[in-house]
């Protein structure tokens, strides 16, 4: 045998190898992750799919929408169980992100999410909640509100993605979204990068403040990692521009009253660039600007977001 055959031979059983060693790890995360943070709530069937969710409190009824590569934790670290002591609270994990399976293999849309949360909702006993959504949520919220107006009383957008933006995918997103390179890339994050990777990058998600006390530990960094949720993070994250420039120009027709939060020192979703225009374009909103905080209002200004939603449940008549 040729001394080149035999070096070919090897390669390929090498990378054979390397391949069923990084599914192996990468099962063995995903495994671990989802022992260490099981469902929080109960998982329903919508129409045949699945969907997790999580209800506590009660009083009007009122739905929290998390953002890109979330999932219900976010919410149920802190703001969920405060609202739970005035509102019946209902915490949908979206689709491809913590429980709840991915609707299709190209992504789901904004309309996609918002028809079957809006679906869940009523399912579980909602009428015409409150709906509030942060960051890619928002845009969610947005679409229920325009695509479902019978079934929301009011709308609450936290950093909310809006209005369409001229800065490129970014590298990350290009390459997990792509149909061929990110089926190749994602089990090797999967199998090789550690949930601590991604608990440092909640600094940068949070900045200029910081992640209250105990929320890396709750919000299951492990679950962000799992091969479909990268992947259907990715392909959202790359259909998000597309779906926004063909709903923005319909925000008029939303007239539930509707309270927009946004920091000024937001550099994820700019202020400039969606909540200003959007508080323009509702013909029912209100726009509170809030001084010197970033992504995360939901967590760091906490206070001005339960006032807010007490606020817009008046507004609608539920108090």
């Amino acid at each position: 045998m040729k001394l080149a055959l035999k070096v070919f031979i090897l390669l390929i059983f090498i990378a054979v190898t390397f391949v069923f060693w990084t599914m192996h790890r990468a099962s063995v995360h995903e495994a671990n992750a989802e022992r260490a943070f099981p469902p929080e709530g109960t998982i329903m069937s919508v129409d045949g799919h699945p969907v997790h969710a999580v209800v506590i409190g009660q009083g009007p009824d009122l739905v929290l929408i998390h953002g890109a590569a979330g999932n219900t934790r976010d919410f149920t670290h802190s703001l969920a169980p405060q609202l739970a002591k005035h509102f019946r609270v209902y915490v949908f994990d979206r689709p491809g992100l913590g429980y709840t399976p991915p609707l299709n293999r190209t992504g789901a849309t904004l309309q996609d999410q918002a028809a079957l949360l809006s679906k869940a909702a009523t399912q579980l006993g909602a009428q015409d909640p409150i709906v509030v959504g942060q960051s890619y949520g928002g845009a969610v919220a947005l679409a229920w509100a325009l695509h479902h107006p019978e079934s929301i009383s009011a709308l609450v957008t936290l950093a909310g993605a809006s209005h369409p933006w001229t800065t490129g995918l970014g590298t990350f997103y290009t390459l997990l979204s792509h149909p061929i390179l990110g089926p190749m890339i994602i089990p090797i994050l999967t199998a090789f990068v550690h949930d601590e990777r991604v608990e440092r990058e909640l600094d940068a998600i949070f900045k200029p403040q910081k992640p209250p006390q105990g929320y890396a530990a709750h919000i299951g960094a492990g679950l962000t990692l799992r091969r479909v949720s990268l992947r259907e993070n990715a392909l959202q994250r790359a259909n998000l521009l597309g779906e926004i420039i063909a709903q923005a120009p319909r925000y008029s027709e939303i007239n539930v009253p509707t309270e927009i939060l946004h920091g000024d020192a937001d550099k994820t979703v700019g202020l400039h660039i969606h909540a200003q225009p959007l508080a323009q374009a509702l013909p029912n909103a209100q726009l509170t600007v809030l001084e010197g905080i970033g992504h995360m209002p939901q967590h760091s200004a906490q206070h001005e977001v339960i006032d807010a939603i007490h606020r817009v449940a008046a507004r609608a008549g539920l108090r």
